[in-house]
This record gives C-alpha cells, sequence and structure tokens, in this order.
C-alpha cells in the first residue's frame, strides 16, 4: 500500500493534522513551526488526491481513513493528536470513532458531522477550464480563474496547488479528475450511531456558516466530551484568517 506523503516538524507528542479540499500538508508550515517548538512533533499530511501524495480514482472518507492508518502504522505512532480542517476534519472524525484507541484529544476545524450538500461547482469548473498549452505562467491561469472565482484570496489558495510538472508545463498537484468525478463524496455525513469518547475542541469560524448552532446537538451526540469554539474575525479559513487566536484555541486545548 502507498503511504502518504509528509513533512514532519519537530520532536515530541505525535500530532497529525490533515488538510481541506483542494489544499496539502503545507498550507499549515505556520503552525507546524509553533507547535514544534511548544513540544510537539508535527506531522503535516497530504491526503490521497492532493499535495504530494498519489493519486488514485478512488475518494471517500472510509479510504481516506484507511490511508492514514497505514501512515501511523508505518511511522510507528502508538497515541497522537489529531487536528482537520473541513474535509480533514470529515476524515479525522471518521477515524477517531473507528481508532479511537490511537487518539488522545481530536480537534475539528470549521466542518461538522452532518451532510453538507455539494458546493464547490464553480471551484471545479473553474480548475478545469485551464488549458496548460494556452494558460502557461501564472498569471495567466489566475487571469483565467478569475473568470469564476471572483474572490482573490480562492484564487491565491488554489494557486498554492500549481506547480510545473515539466519545462514549461504547469499542472495542479491535486487530481482533478478524480476530483471532479468524486465531488459529492466530500460533505456526506459521518455514519449514525459512530461515537468518539475522547476530548474533543471543535473551532468554527465566526463568518463561516460550516458550523450553525443547530448543529450543537449531533455534535454532542457523536462526541459526548466536546467543546465548540468560535474564532471571531474567521470565515472557513479560520487557521488563516485569525492565526492568533486559532493558535490559542488549539494550543491551550492541547496543553490543558
Amino acid at each position: 500500500m502507498e503511504i502518504l506523503h509528509s513533512r514532519i516538524v519537530g520532536e515530541g507528542i505525535p500530532l497529525i493534522i490533515l488538510h481541506g479540499y483542494f489544499g496539502m500538508g503545507d498550507n499549515w508550515k505556520s503552525h507546524a513551526n509553533k507547535l514544534a517548538n511548544d513540544g510537539f512533533e508535527v506531522h503535516l499530511i497530504d491526503q490521497r488526491n492532493h499535495g504530494r501524495s498519489f493519486h488514485s480514482d478512488f475518494f471517500e472518507y472510509e479510504l481516506m481513513v484507511e490511508d492514514l492508518l497505514a501512515y501511523i502504522e508505518y511511522h510507528k505512532i502508538e497515541k497522537l493528536h489529531l487536528l482537520g480542517h473541513s474535509m480533514g476534519g470529515k476524515t479525522a472524525m471518521l477515524f477517531a470513532t473507528e481508532y479511537d484507541e490511537l487518539v488522545d484529544k481530536l480537534i475539528i476545524a470549521d466542518i461538522s458531522p452532518k451532510t453538507y450538500p455539494p458546493h464547490h461547482n464553480d471551484i471545479l469548473v473553474a480548475l478545469n477550464s485551464v488549458d496548460f498549452t494556452i494558460q502557461n505562467s501564472r498569471k495567466l491561469v489566475d487571469e483565467k480563474l478569475a473568470e469564476l472565482i471572483p474572490q482573490a484570496g480562492v484564487r491565491q489558495f488554489l494557486l498554492k496547488s500549481l506547480y510545473w510538472k515539466e519545462k514549461g508545463k504547469l499542472d495542479y498537484r491535486f487530481n482533478l479528475k478524480s476530483l471532479t468525478e468524486n465531488n459529492n463524496e466530500v460533505g456526506v455525513a459521518l455514519p449514525s450511531f459512530t461515537v468518539f469518547e475522547g476530548e474533543t475542541l471543535f473551532l468554527s469560524g465566526e463568518n463561516s456558516g460550516y458550523i450553525s448552532k443547530e448543529d450543537e446537538p449531533l455534535i454532542m451526540a457523536h462526541f459526548p466530551k466536546s467543546i465548540i469554539q468560535t474564532i471571531k474575525n474567521a470565515g472557513h479559513w479560520l487557521h488563516a484568517e485569525n492565526p492568533n487566536d486559532f493558535y490559542q484555541e488549539v494550543i491551550g486545548f492541547l496543553l490543558d
């Protein structure tokens, strides 16, 4: 079985971070460096079809959980803290309910266990509209994406996965074909009657809307020992939009 690509920073208590849709572990470098200074061995993982990890036609949370288990066994990690954002939070929730003996503390960033309807269609259409034989520079790719994605911040996030596949030829690191075909999988709910009894922190972006007051009973049903905190002045990318408050919540919870 192929092992997920990762960057490992620091020494100490293992802490695995799982990025969101279209992202990669490197999105979390600045937080990883701070966590390393605070005594953690941080594993920034690229999930399947993202970053430098393997591409696959198959893309669903059960498989991503098995990818993570194989990674943990490969690195001989016996107990860990687990942090997941958005899609990574869905993977982390399912992993914790299935392999609770491996997870000490769980942190879920701006996602709940509920079903989310597919809502990345504009992004997928925009990404698929790029022809790398024509858009052969970052500037040209950005201009093409801007036709359908007006938010510069979203485009900058997506452009982080752009790389030179060969001389003069750009490509995305994520597997756009598989993500497009399997887009409906990203929003699926955590299966009913799955429970993680360990300490859990849910962090919600104040301006995000991904976690609502109505979600709290569902969160408590799956994660009875959970705390739900709001990060002020932040949307869905709360770790990037308000990194200081986000970090204080994370480190306070981990060191408590």
